[in-house]
């Protein structure tokens, strides 16, 4: 055996080398292994079953170690050395595609294409013969192109070639679209792992690599790939994926669309944050407003051939907002459901496995000896498993251990275990049998641990969750979800993170539910929504010093150890686990611990928020508001309301914004609590401004500013630039500029750098306003140089702004184009809507001013379609007037209905650009009238 522990070591070393692009260390490491092969092992040694199996696995890994010898003569340019030792195994395995794929290559490379014509047929003829199936699409493809070409070598017997052989030889034509185009330098790859044992589904891969050829150079294609769970439809989707990363080399994604649960299922403009991450767009670019996301991720996709999964996917509306435009993708979507919309086209449903396709599956995860030894019972099993990919798997692994084992007993046992997955929705029988095949030999305390899995109300599932979740260590954890990974009930996704496959986890639940009394299972569920709890608070105190800890009191919880496990808080922790973190909110929410729920959902606000996870904020923030209305806790109903208004005052809907943020404050008066009154109140006064009700912002405003007395010196901060800002929009300039002023020396009294640049800005834009340019530059620049020093970034994109204007009354034109341009992108990236608006009035001003008028138009066009988009009537108003000042000069008809629209806006606001408006009209007036 020594011979072969050096075989097996020389192989794997020659994996290595050949992985790591050294052909030269590959081909000495493989020669050196194949050598040591001079006959049949143990030849004339009677064997046992343990023996006969190690010869099995040896003599395939030597098969294998000659296909890889010979891809590194193929590479190195010394194909004829590859001929002879492959002839040498498709004589004694007749049915091997990739051995005959080698000899062909090796063939038509040295000329020979007539004999690689008869190396297809011959493969062919074996296939059809003794399986009743076609060569692989990989073949057909290279039949197809040694075809297209002429012969080349002088061969005995045949006449010979007129054409030679060229010192360089040209690649064959084959209309491939990434021909001439070098193969991407860091691919982006974020597929699931592929299944090393793929096989049949051979007419399903071949017809939709035929048709992505067939579009894809006029349109992206788009395969929808539905069917029962179980029938291996992402993993068909992984492997076509794979087969197409040649042809689209440029990224790989993938994102599981969670469509089997309508209440969980990933909204579109989620799904376009995951994609766009995976892109590695920062998640400060991606933008706040599903149009929006969707234009970005279509322009990135335009500049790379890509392949996308759209996993699990519930419906057409689901997956429209995420199709490519240009035809540079490939998009898979797979969907138990059967997916009906003129934009998908013909949906591709996949079967089960055929009898045959199953029992190749189950000879290459048992050993094909096992299997040629009981066909009869190798068919049954596959049968027993309702000829599913997955049950196949599952009996293949249980099976696969136990070599002493016969199928005819695994096939006995499958038949004589009683069905539990019939009971849920009517999945077949034999699918439950292999659920049980993997379960029952388990350990009582494994047992345990996979039962409890099912209890896991999110999708990827780490070990101090697990830990968490059954009481264990971290340490037992591991070591039960490694065991259970073995058995293949759980996925290993990246060896830090498992997940269940749907079917398995229905088993898991269904075993709990009839295993587990119901005070264990509630049980376990808060000693995980403890964890989680505690493990988001670490995090959110670093984000929110003091802040959280003044809001609500923290729920007990007793393993310290836990929390080491994670390591140290940061925001990349609750990035990795964000989604199954919100889901954990509903699910706290709908298992009865509504404490855990609301708490859960404020604790990941400030990270969602900085990240722009507004989708998530309202999702939480939802099933939050629900738990502290179970809890009849005011306080917590109060702090819900208004975080769920922040989202919906980044995401542009004003009026749900208002609604949440007036129940807040009622709230918050009726029990008597006069620092978060004060809070709400001020944040009301915010989305009253921003909605065009000014009066309405100033009446709060000034409320909040008698009161300040009773909620102390924590709210004199938050009343005075809320409503310093509402003052300067109606014009009250130095009434705005004393209470900044108040604002800038309560910052320096209190020391605090923040609200220093906050208060600096809002001065140098009252300045701006009033004609102080100069000062104004000043105060704004100093502003901006704080911001640097300290990198508290909040609000630079409005200070740009401002700084523009100042530049423009100075006469600074390219200076002021430079900032209201550097506060467009700046409001893109962050999602301040409503500073891109302005911007783009400003920059729309300025342009003007240049004399670029139809620029200038062009840019308040825009501000009108998003000011009107997000309900901000103040830009509104000033995209209309700046629109009819260019049609005036052209179309005083067309300028005057734009400014009478603008008059009307500002009218309704009191603002004074009505003075102005009303001006122009009047001289338009008094021009007809001459």
């Amino acid at each position: 055996m020594i011979d072969v522990f050096c075989f097996e070591s020389e192989s794997s070393s020659g994996r290595q080398a050949l992985a790591a692009g050294d052909l030269e260390q590959a081909g000495q490491l493989l020669s050196r292994a194949l050598a040591r092969w001079s006959g049949p092992m143990l030849a004339g040694v009677p064997l046992g079953p343990v023996l006969k199996a190690r010869t099995v696995a040896v003599e395939e890994e030597r098969l294998l170690s000659v296909e890889l010898l010979a891809d590194v003569h193929l590479r190195s340019g010394r194909g004829d050395l590859a001929i002879p030792p492959l002839r040498e195994v498709v004589a004694r395995h007749p049915l091997r595609e990739p051995t005959y794929l080698l000899l062909m290559r090796a063939l038509h490379e040295r000329g020979d294409n007539a004999e690689a014509l008869v190396a297809y047929d011959e493969i062919r003829k074996h296939l059809i013969t003794e399986l009743g199936v076609s060569p692989g699409a990989n073949l057909e493809e290279l039949r197809r192109r040694i075809a297209a070409a002429p012969n080349r070598v002088d061969v005995p017997g045949r006449r010979e070639s007129t054409v030679r052989r060229a010192t360089t030889t040209a690649p064959v034509s084959t209309g491939d679209p990434t021909a001439g185009r070098s193969p991407a330098v860091n691919p982006v790859d974020h597929l699931p792992r592929s299944v090393v044992d793929f096989v049949g589904r051979e007419t399903v891969v071949s017809r939709l690599l035929t048709e992505t050829r067939r579009v894809e150079d006029r349109v992206p294609a788009v395969h929808v790939i539905d069917g029962m769970a179980g029938s291996g439809k992402t993993t068909l989707a992984v492997h076509l994926a794979r087969r197409l990363s040649d042809r689209y080399p440029d990224a790989r994604l993938y994102v599981d669309l969670r469509g089997h649960g309508a209440k969980d299922a990933t909204e579109p403009a989620s799904a376009l944050v995951v994609l766009l991450r995976q892109l590695g767009v920062p998640p400060e670019r991606v933008p706040v407003d599903l149009e929006d996301r969707t234009e970005l991720w279509r322009r990135e996709l335009a500049r790379r051939r890509s392949v996308i999964i759209l996993d699990n996917a519930a419906s057409s509306d689901q997956i429209l907002p995420l199709l490519p435009i240009e035809p540079t993708a490939v998009v898979l979507v797979t969907s138990r459901r059967r997916l009906a919309h003129p934009d998908l086209g013909a949906s591709q449903s996949l079967p089960v496995m055929s009898s045959d396709e199953g029992v190749e599956l189950l000879a290459l995860s048992v050993g094909r000896e096992r299997v040629d030894a009981e066909p009869e019972a190798a068919v049954e099993v596959v049968r027993r498993c309702g000829r599913l990919p997955l049950a196949i798997r599952l009996a293949s692994a249980r099976l696969a251990h136990r070599r002493g084992w016969r199928l005819a007993d695994l096939a006995a046992q499958m038949a004589g275990t009683p069905s539990v997955l019939l009971r849920l929705g009517g999945e077949n029988s034999t699918v439950a049998s292999a659920f049980a095949a993997s379960y029952g030999p388990l350990p009582e305390s494994i047992k345990r641990v996979f039962r409890f899995l099912g209890l896991y109300p999110g999708s990827r599932l780490s070990p101090p969750v697990v830990a968490a979740l059954t009481g264990l260590t971290v340490a037992e954890a591991q070591v039960a979800l490694d065991d259970l990974t073995d058995r293949h009930l759980v996925e290993d996704l990246d060896s830090t993170h498992y997940r269940l496959h749907d079917l398995v986890r229905q088993y898991a639940v269904e075993l709990c539910s009839h295993i587990d009394p119901a005070v264990d299972r509630q049980a376990a569920l808060r000693q995980l929504f403890d964890f989680v709890l505690a493990a988001t608070l670490r995090v959110a105190e670093t984000l929110e010093p003091g802040v959280i800890g003044s809001q609500f009191t923290r729920l007990p919880f007793g393993r310290p150890e836990l929390l080491e496990s994670v390591g140290e808080p940061g925001v990349e922790w609750l990035e990795t686990e964000r989604t199954d973190l919100v889901t954990m909110v509903s699910a706290a929410q709908d298992s009865g611990f509504p404490e855990h729920a609301w708490r859960l959902a404020r604790s990941l606000w400030r990270f969602c928020y900085i990240r722009g996870y507004f989708e998530d904020i309202i999702r939480a923030h939802r099933y939050g508001l629900a738990a502290a209305e179970a809890t009849g806790e005011t306080n917590a109903m109060a702090l819900m309301n208004n975080y769920l208004a922040s989202a919906y005052v980044r995401t542009g809907d004003n009026q749900w914004a208002l609604e949440h943020l007036t129940r807040a404050v009622d709230l918050s008066r009726a029990s008597r609590d006069v620092l978060n009154t004060a809070r709400y109140r001020t944040n009301l006064a915010a989305v009253y401004w921003w909605g065009g009700r000014l009066a309405d912002a100033l009446e709060v405003g000034r409320e909040s500013l008698r009161d300040y007395k009773g909620y102390g010196n924590v709210g004199v901060p938050v009343v005075l630039p809320n409503l310093g800002t509402a003052l300067m929009t109606l014009g009250l300039h130095r009434e705005a500029l004393r209470l900044h002023r108040l604002h800038l020396t309560w910052a320096r009294t209190n020391s605090n750098e923040f609200h220093v640049l906050n208060a600096l800005s809002h001065i140098g834009a009252v300045r701006a306003r009033m004609g102080d340019f100069q000062p104004a530059v000043r105060i704004l620049v100093a502003s901006l140089a704080l911001r640097d020093r300290t990198g508290h970034r909040y609000a630079e994109a409005e200070v740009r702004n401002d700084l523009g204007i100042a530049y423009r009354g100075l006469g600074r034109l390219a200076e002021a184009q430079r900032e209201h341009e550097a506060a467009r992108d700046l409001a893109v990236r962050s999602g301040e809507r409503h500073v891109e608006a302005a911007a783009l009035n400003e920059l729309g001003r300025t342009l003007r001013a240049r004399g670029r008028d139809h620029e200038a138009a062009e840019m308040h066009r825009e501000a009108l379609r998003l000011a009107t988009r997000i309900a901000h009537p103040h830009e509104q108003g000033r995209a209309l007037a700046g629109l009819a000042e260019h049609f005036a000069p052209v179309d005083p008809a067309e300028a005057r209905r734009h400014w009478e629209r603008a008059l009307a806006i500002f009218r309704r606001m009191g603002v004074p650009e009505r003075l102005d408006v009303e001006r122009k009209l009047a001289e338009l007036d008094a021009d007809a009238g001459r």
